[in-house]
């Protein structure tokens, strides 16, 4: 079974690889859904639409950040376990924020959302063998295999966790 060791990403990703909280890739994208369904629960209603400093995201769009980047990771890992050679490029999360009208959203909505396609890369990781696991493609320019997509998720979303925890809630004691 493929493990974290078998991860192949740049430097850049590593800090996700990291984070993801388990050596295996699909309890590590479980136990991390579970951490971050129990976070979005604390988070007051009052505060989804705040940002923690000037220019910052709101939480609501940190939300949609996350969404978004689960998606291109998805993408990613089903097109190199397919065996698609074609290179795929990167994409501009401060664009794609200031393009996503998530202000404009349900936070209800984007929670429901965020459960369905975590699910969905649940199940997609899953379906895969070792050999899929380790297939390589290349994105942003760099070459990545589909496992350390799926410890990027997961430590991605960590990433966030942390964030949320340190600059949005505790910020105001809670």
């Amino acid at each position: 079974m493929a493990t974290k060791q078998d991860a192949l990403a740049t430097e850049y990703y590593q800090n996700y690889i990291k984070l993801s909280p388990d050596d295996n890739v699909v309890k590590a994208l479980e136990r991390n859904t579970k951490n971050f369904r129990r976070l979005l629960k604390k988070i007051p209603r009052k505060k989804v639409d705040k940002a923690y400093a000037e220019g910052k995201w709101t939480i609501k769009e940190l939300l949609q950040h996350i969404i978004d980047a689960e998606r291109v990771f998805a993408y990613r890992a089903i097109t190199f376990a397919r065996k698609d050679s074609a290179a795929l490029p990167s994409f501009d999360e401060n664009a794609w924020a200031a393009n996503s009208l998530a202000v404009q959203r349900d936070w209800k909505d984007m929670i429901e959302e965020f459960k369905s396609l975590r699910a969905a890369s649940e199940k997609m990781f899953s379906s895969f063998d070792d050999s899929q696991l380790r297939s390589i493609g290349n994105a942003s320019g760099k070459d990545i295999n589909v496992l350390a997509l799926g410890y990027i998720m997961s430590g991605h979303v960590e990433h966030h966790i942390n964030i949320i925890k340190e600059r949005y809630l505790r910020k105001n004691g809670q």
